[in-house]
């Protein structure tokens, strides 16, 4: 799935392969953060652990936040996406993330990925898809800093649209609007703004993310 990726650091244990990947909780903090502090309906950022080679999930069996003083379950998806809370105090008391991949072959990152939270078929109107288009773009700037978004922006992806994937084909056909297969392009256009013209279709929304012209 073509989204924005941007890799966290981690560090493996294990004497011939990744039995452990640990990474400082203080980098998901960061990013929760930014998105805390903007007001956003359905943008969100969120963390998943990858392989490095083929970016497929590094599907885990067991995973912990641990502090100095502390030891709490990590959540995580059957897709390896880590469900952390944004907790001030777990960065200030340095906490770090232990995860245990199913696969102790797999040579592990994290992956951080914009996309919607909440956004479903109901929602797929030009109105809505303008409104998701701009919060994508307002927080891929503020992840940024003003450093890149104000002085470097030249250095940031080119978001065109929204890249909607579906459960099953959508049958859409509309002008702005390309699919092939059960993934579709809408290229989001400033008289969207105010246009409440429902996409029809009765497949399931599946996905959300930016859509990153190359």
């Amino acid at each position: 799935m073509l989204a924005l990726l941007l890799g966290m650091a981690g560090v493996a244990t294990g004497a011939q392969a990744q039995e452990e990947f640990v990474v400082s909780y203080d980098g998901f903090y960061d990013r929760l953060k930014v998105v805390e502090k903007g007001e956003f309906e359905f943008a969100r950022v969120n963390f998943y652990l990858v392989d490095i080679a083929s970016l497929a999930p590094c599907q885990l069996k067991a995973g912990k936040i641990v502090t100095e003083t502390s030891e709490q379950p990590l959540n995580y998806t059957q897709e390896a996406q880590l469900l952390l809370p944004f907790s001030e105090k777990l960065d200030k008391d340095k906490a770090v993330i232990v995860a245990k991949p199913l696969n102790a072959q797999h040579d592990c990152q994290i992956k951080f990925q914009i996309e919607s939270e909440y956004f479903t078929t109901a929602h797929l109107t030009r109105q809505r898809l303008y409104q998701l288009h701009h919060e994508f773009d307002e927080l891929l700037s503020d992840l940024s800093g003003f450093f890149v978004s104000k002085l470097m922006g030249f250095l940031l992806p080119q978001q065109k649209g929204v890249k909607v994937t579906f459960a099953s084909e959508p049958n859409l056909s509309s002008p702005g609007v390309s699919c092939h297969k059960q993934v579709c392009y809408f290229e989001v256009m400033d008289d969207w703004e105010n246009d409440a013209a429902r996409f029809n279709t009765l497949s399931e929304v599946v996905s959300v993310t930016p859509w990153i012209e190359k």
